[in-house]
């Protein structure tokens, strides 16, 4: 009779600790759409190699890897990209190519759906619109957010059709466009952003004015000194 009290005691006891730690532990958080899961990509998807402004006959191409969602590319997207755009990219000395480079989800939550509402309005020839309406009406990045509704009144802003993007974006379109992009630039050593490659050399310095770009092109289309 006493090994059967004892026996009784020990199942109760291991009874309340399974209730306790049911009770008391932490539920594992949902899946962020979007967030870790391998997102599938058609070969349309690895063959896209971007958005880009300006001509194809320019001297100096660059590639910039972008999220936008970082407060850094947002400011040199806001302030020193419209002068390269008038002063370098619009004179023909320049071609300037986006490629998406999202980072985790963990950093930067939107991150991936912002670019995909870039692609969406690219689709309807609006891309850099978006961008510029992004950038200009950064708060949305410190918010906490959800920037859904407001990424459709951008998209309104920048002239696109607003069921058309709508439908885009509801069904991921370009998901595996944006991820073809992020996997190009980390083939390529990309680990933050803004990244920037001049003819193929990654621009490393810390100055990304609009002034020291000209002076980059400048350095660059210098006809050279016959000897």
């Amino acid at each position: 009779m006493r090994r059967f009290n004892l026996l009784l005691v020990v199942v109760a006891v291991i009874a309340a600790a399974a209730l306790f730690y049911s009770a008391t532990r932490t539920p594992a958080a949902a899946p962020r759409p979007g967030g870790d899961a391998p997102v599938p990509m058609s070969a349309a998807d690895s063959a896209f190699r971007g958005y880009a402004l300006g001509s194809d006959a320019a001297p100096v191409k660059i590639v910039e890897y972008v999220d936008f969602e970082c407060p850094i590319c947002a400011e040199f997207g806001a302030l020193q990209f419209p002068y390269i755009r008038d002063q370098l990219i619009k004179t023909g000395k320049v071609q300037w190519r986006i490629r998406d480079y999202p980072l985790p989800p963990n950093v930067h939550p939107y991150s991936r759906l912002a670019a995909l509402a870039t692609q969406c309005a690219g689709e309807q020839g609006k891309y850099f619109e978006m961008i510029d309406q992004l950038f200009n009406h950064h708060q949305w990045a410190q918010t906490g957010k959800d920037p859904t509704a407001l990424f459709h009144d951008l998209a309104l802003a920048s002239g696109a059709d607003g069921a058309a993007y709508d439908a885009c974006v509801s069904g991921n379109r370009y998901a595996g466009r944006v991820e073809a992009g992020r996997i190009e630039g980390e083939a390529r050593g990309v680990n933050g952003t803004p990244t920037i490659f001049i003819n193929g050399k990654e621009y490393t310095g810390r100055d990304r004015s609009s002034d020291a770009f000209q002076a980059i092109v400048d350095s660059l289309t210098r006809p050279a000194k016959k000897k």
